[in-house]
Parts: C-alpha cells; sequence; structure tokens
C-alpha cells in the first residue's frame, strides 16, 4: 500500500492486526485538499470497476469530507440538487447533447 489518506480508525485496525505502519496527520489545509482530491478519484475509479453500493458509500465519505473541509452544507446542497433537478432534471433519460447550432 502506497502513501495516501485512509479512513480515521485504518491506523487502529493495522495495528490491532499485528502489524506496524508509519503514519502522520496532514496538518496543512493545501495538502488535506489534495489528498481528499486524490481519495475522490481513487474512489471514483474502484466505482468503475466495481460499481456497488460500497464502493458509492466511499464515495460519499469523501465528498462529506471535502464539504466539511469547504464549509458546505450537505442539506443545503441537496436542496440545491433537487432544485436543479426541478429546473432543468436529471440524467436518468440518458439525454446526451452532441450539437447546437443557431436556427436559421
Amino acid at each position: 500500500m502506497g502513501s495516501k489518506l485512509v479512513r480515521d480508525k485504518i491506523v487502529e485496525i493495522i495495528e490491532k492486526s499485528g502489524k506496524d505502519c508509519t503514519f502522520r496527520v496532514l496538518d496543512n489545509d493545501e495538502e488535506y485538499e489534495n489528498a481528499l482530491k486524490r481519495k475522490l478519484s481513487e474512489e471514483i475509479g474502484e466505482f468503475f470497476e466495481n460499481p456497488c453500493e460500497e464502493e458509492l458509500a466511499d464515495i460519499y465519505e469523501v465528498l462529506e469530507a471535502l464539504a466539511q473541509f469547504h464549509s458546505v452544507d450537505l442539506y443545503d446542497t441537496e436542496s440545491t440538487r433537487q432544485a436543479k433537478k426541478s429546473g432543468h432534471g436529471g440524467f436518468m433519460q440518458r439525454v446526451f447533447l452532441e450539437e447546437v447550432s443557431e436556427q436559421v
């Protein structure tokens, strides 16, 4: 396993299994934000390889951490999502826009 952001209890779980690990806490905000972005990319890749509830939950967990880091309220985000869906729709109808041209 390479260097990466892990869930809060992973170090404890590793140590309880009888293994040693080296870790540090990311006190630098820029470093933490970058680690969260890399983690989100990693989790999305895992979901693409294995689309399941567990992988989607991992994505959601990283999104929750990103929201908290940026002081974004997820309740407000859900309200915004619903408003956008009401006004512009969702993605369930699989509409794929290929071109837009001016009317003559």
